[in-house]
């Protein structure tokens, strides 16, 4: 085996031929999300092998010569675009990007009955190309489309996971470092449920540098009242719209976010993420999928971690849990 084969295969593929020495990752939709997450994986070095699907020909050929253009400045790869499907066969993780736009004003909700006819179109011809893929959702409304995906390629619910809350975490994470003062890496807390209006802050489990957020009490470094906590709460949920408005799409720390999600799987990492999986008996909670913290490795979704939760929590979760199943259900899923 050499230093660039894989470390770890899913369990149900078959023998790895010698001459297959890169991960290969494909991107569906090569606009400002997909073409900014296959920047971020090539610049920090996540896949030998990038590449990006689109139906609109001129922009994804464009999107890779750009992309091709700065390949002297990182790490080594091969960035490749069509706007035929059989760009992504054999992929070991295939991203889906593709839906529309939020518009401002719109929800994440808003979206789920255009988006749900795109991978009802695109996703039966990734079954066919890259069957033992792992599929990453960041399509919005991400949990509802999930599921969906779930549903339409039959996949292992293992290897079938949506974006989730890693970046409503992230934005939490920000807020409350900026908040107490503290680098955003010593903090330890979650958004979980809905990637939307209906996620929940697990702010019984939150630490900074193992202190737990409702004993913080350093000089210099403030406390988080109730107030402070509504406050930061309603920015993360309206971070997303804030960019939006200002510049019509997010893109930058997605991309970071979906990359990260990546390099936990190609490096089999097992990081601890916000992702949205399939429930199957947590809490008493099944056949939905949203985000909880599991660990992410190369074979995929772990079931979720049996983080602590208050009564309050567990029951936002459950609230959050009846919003996202009861679309998918009015959309014949």
């Amino acid at each position: 085996m050499t230093a660039d084969t894989p470390a770890c295969w899913h369990p149900d593929s078959l023998p790895m031929p010698t001459e297959r020495t890169a991960q290969k990752i494909g991107i569906i939709g090569a606009g400002s999300v997909g073409a900014t997450i296959a920047y971020a994986a090539m610049i920090r070095g996540v896949g030998r092998h990038i590449v990006l699907f689109d139906i609109a020909r001129a922009k994804v050929d464009a999107e890779v010569l750009d992309l091709n253009h700065g390949l002297l400045f990182a790490p080594q790869a091969t960035v490749d675009g069509s706007d035929d499907v059989e760009i992504l066969r054999d992929a070991d993780i295939v991203v889906m990007t593709a839906g529309a736009k939020q518009k401002p004003g719109q929800t994440r909700l808003d979206l789920a009955a255009a988006n749900t006819q795109i991978c009802a179109k695109i996703l039966p011809d990734v079954v066919r190309v890259a069957p033992r893929a792992t599929l990453l959702l960041v399509t919005n409304p991400v949990d509802v489309i999930t599921e969906i995906a779930l549903k339409i390629t039959g996949f292992e619910w293992t290897r079938v996971l949506g974006s989730g809350t890693v970046l409503d975490s992230s934005r939490f994470r920000y807020l409350v470092a900026k908040h107490c003062q503290v680098a955003v890496q010593n903090v330890h807390a979650y958004i979980a449920g809905e990637h939307g209006d209906s996620e929940i802050p697990l702010w019984s489990s939150a630490t900074i540098g193992s202190i737990p957020l409702s004993q913080w009490s350093v000089p210099g470094h403030g406390r988080i009242t109730q107030a402070d906590k509504e406050q930061i709460l309603h920015n993360v949920k309206d971070a997303a719209y804030q960019v939006i408005q200002g510049k019509g799409a997010t893109n930058y720390a997605v991309g970071l976010a979906v990359t990260n999600i990546l390099e936990s799987i190609v490096y089999d990492e097992r990081r601890v993420l916000a992702v949205s999986g399939h429930l199957r008996g947590f809490r008493g909670m099944q056949d939905v999928c949203l985000s909880l913290p599991r660990i992410v490795s190369c074979k995929g979704l772990e079931p979720p971690l049996p983080i602590p939760m208050t009564v309050d929590e567990e029951a936002g979760l459950e609230a959050s849990a009846s919003r996202i199943r009861e679309v998918v259900r009015s959309l014949g899923y």
